[in-house]
């Protein structure tokens, strides 16, 4: 059983390494970011063989409109609020120490509120979102302390409901097939082990479009401390502290709004990891020290993200 989950595990990995050979360069993915709810934190970086089978929630409310690198008048933008929340089911398999796949979907909850023609209204939706699977490559070192990831992002989300009303780049989602690449690295800071450093990226790249729609191209990075010499009995409680860089394009296409997305952001966020085998358990706040915006946009002033993963 474990040589045919291996040669899965290949066949995946490989795969996944040539569509990133063929795909284009870069070209002009939610506009809110929730990219950024991706990178972040050592819990699910790999640690030898097995799995991992976790579910986040992630959460942030749009609700201050800002202009350039400053907060900015509400009436200059007929957007109000765009409130979300995310339930991600995912699974992160290596057959060996150097291979694995993960992957990963997200239900999401939705509520948005504009200035329709003079009217204040607002819809509230649900569904499920864009699938994410990869390739995980983890055997540059034996410790497995550096890994790439490069895979794909399917449009399995709608982003056609209420279409009147919704913007494109407000829908769930993004109907584009995106290149996913990524890499991580850890280590440690002292010779006990007690403090270590970890620093990850994550590149998403839209390659298939539909209805004359590209999101732009988003990569998020983060780099962190955290200090894990807290122990009760079997119980590990590691905080941590990582700033989180995030970079998105302008939308592009006869259905975006390029004057009105794209943006630089950077975020501080403590959190804090909880151990207790085989459960890990991890929560952060992310809050924006710096927010450089294209147009009218509307920003969260707090990200929320808590995770919770089972080995096996």
């Amino acid at each position: 059983m474990k040589k045919f989950l291996d040669s899965v595990v290949r066949v995946i990995v490989w795969c996944g390494l040539l569509i990133g050979m063929l795909a284009p360069t870069l070209v002009q993915a939610c506009a809110c970011g929730c990219g950024v709810f991706d990178v972040g934190t050592s819990a699910m970086f790999p640690s030898g063989e097995g799995g991992i089978a976790f579910v986040k929630y992630n959460y942030q409310d749009q609700n201050r409109n800002w202009r350039g690198s400053s907060p900015a008048p509400a009436a200059t933008n007929d957007d109000k609020e765009i409130q979300t929340q995310f339930v991600a089911f995912g699974l992160q398999y290596m057959s060996n120490p150097s291979w694995g796949v993960q992957a990963e979907l997200p239900y999401g909850f939705r509520r948005f509120t504009k200035d329709d023609t003079g009217t204040i209204g607002s819809r509230s939706w649900s569904q499920v979102g864009d699938l994410r699977v990869a390739g995980v490559y983890s055997g540059f070192f034996p410790d497995q302390s550096a890994g790439v990831t490069f895979g794909l992002k399917l449009p399995t989300g709608s982003h056609t409901f209420d279409s009147a009303f919704v913007d494109r780049d407000t829908q769930i989602g993004t109907g584009s097939t995106d290149l996913l690449l990524g890499g991580f690295y850890h280590g440690n800071l002292t010779r006990n082990n007690h403090w270590g450093w970890f620093t990850q990226l994550q590149l998403d790249v839209p390659v298939l479009i539909q209805s004359q729609y590209r999101p732009g191209v988003e990569l998020n990075t983060a780099a962190g401390i955290d200090y894990k010499g807290f122990a009760f009995g079997r119980l590990k409680v590691i905080p941590l502290a990582q700033v989180i860089f995030s970079e998105r394009t302008s939308d592009s296409g006869a259905a975006a709004m390029p004057a009105d997305t794209g943006y630089q952001r950077l975020l501080l966020s403590p959190g804090l990891e909880f151990q207790i085998q085989p459960v890990k358990i991890n929560a952060d706040v992310g809050f924006p020290v710096f927010q450089n915006v294209t147009g009218n946009q509307l920003v969260a002033p707090v990200l929320v993200k808590v995770s919770l993963g089972f080995l096996f």
